[in-house]
């Protein structure tokens, strides 16, 4: 029947891609990895060392994880194209709409494990630290950047990912000044360092009684956590700490007592606080992490040899140069001013659907890459 030779027809169409991702991905490197990390895993004395040894069970998890998500797409194929011929012997129109729902699964996961390939980045597998400024404009900036972090907050649910609060300054009305949630997941970083940057509202504002129409600008800062595997010096003298009392969203108290920090780092000028934990001392240790990823950030981005050669805090970020539009009036659509990718959907941008922008900004990073490396030849 003509409708399912045209599923038949997008279906095996994929099939190219499917094998070329499995080179991508380096399967069989993959495998040789896995057999040889399950080999030290069985060595006399690999609990001596616990931190180790977890390291080597999660790299091993990871690996596995990945083989077995790349042969359930290549089953789930061979399963719908079986499902297809035999809708198509029976004639039954019956089975068309499930069909249909399985070739759309299909598509669904080889474009997500087609993505995973492009996430070569030194830190892409870490989770990411995002940081939500609001601009001038008091309340309307401060309800924007609160609008941005709930936007976060339901992508970051719907992938999967452990959203955490880290620190949150409530607006002096509505929304929020600053606020720094952690994303815990595989490849956070690698997915959401194409966030990073100023964005840009423009609606007709709900605090306006005169209903006139308001560009708002909210900065994201978006960096990789780095745990203790790495190394950073940071002298104690260069750091100064004050404590205070945590307030969570909302203006709900978090805790009564002073057990939210805040650490500068004096030679950059650069803030970071904590006011998730109970114990001042577990905020310190998350303020201190966070600020060794700040300054790693920003040594890699800035092409510095070390830590010390960064002589002030970056401002990478201005409101005239902002990354994506968000407009609600007098149309809607939202629109990424370096790819160019754009939707009208902007009810689903704002519940988190930004995979279209995530997957365009990787794209095009990945050829630009490509260009680099051809000229550099």
């Amino acid at each position: 029947m003509l409708q399912f030779e045209e599923l038949k027809l997008q279906l095996t169409a994929m099939e190219p891609d499917i094998r070329e991702l499995s080179n991508a991905l380096g399967l069989e490197k993959m495998k040789m990895e896995i057999e040889q990390l399950e080999q030290r895993a069985a060595q006399p004395g690999f609990w001596d060392d616990v931190e180790n040894s977890q390291k080597v069970l999660q790299k091993t998890g990871a690996l596995k994880n990945k083989v077995a998500a790349y042969d359930e797409l290549v089953s789930a194929y061979d399963d719908t194209l079986a499902l297809i011929e035999l809708a198509n012997e029976e004639e039954d129109l019956t089975l068309l709409d499930e069909a249909q729902q399985e070739l759309d699964k299909v598509k669904a996961e080889l474009d997500k494990q087609t993505l995973q390939t492009l996430l070569t980045g030194e830190y892409d597998t870490k989770n990411a630290i995002l940081t939500f400024h609001a601009g001038a404009g008091g309340t309307e900036a401060q309800d924007w950047a609160e609008m941005l972090y709930r936007m976060y907050n339901k992508w970051s649910d719907q992938h999967g990912f452990k959203a955490k609060t880290v620190d949150y300054l409530d607006g002096d009305e509505a929304g929020l000044k600053s606020a720094v949630l952690l994303i815990e997941g595989e490849n956070a970083y690698g997915y959401l360092k194409s966030e990073s940057g100023v964005h840009r509202l423009v609606r007709v504002s709900p605090f306006d009684a005169s209903g006139r129409r308001h560009t708002s600008f909210a900065s994201l800062e978006v960096m990789p956590e780095m745990d203790n595997t790495i190394d950073v010096e940071i002298r104690p003298e260069d750091v100064k700490m004050d404590v205070y009392r945590a307030s969570g969203a909302g203006g709900q108290k978090v805790n009564k007592t002073s057990s939210a920090v805040r650490l500068t780092h004096i030679p950059t000028g650069i803030v970071v606080a904590s006011q998730v934990e109970r114990s001042q001392y577990q905020n310190r240790d998350i303020a201190m992490m966070m600020l060794k990823s700040k300054l790693i950030e920003i040594k890699e981005r800035e092409h510095l040899e070390k830590i010390e050669d960064i002589k002030g805090v970056q401002k990478e970020i201005a409101w005239g140069a902002q990354i994506r539009s968000y407009v609600f009036m007098p149309y809607t659509m939202v629109k990424d001013h370096r790819t160019g990718f754009e939707t009208g959907n902007i009810n689903a941008v704002m519940d988190g659907d930004l995979d279209g922008f995530i997957n365009a900004y990787l794209k095009a990073a990945s050829l630009n890459k490509l260009n680099d490396n051809y000229d550099e030849e």
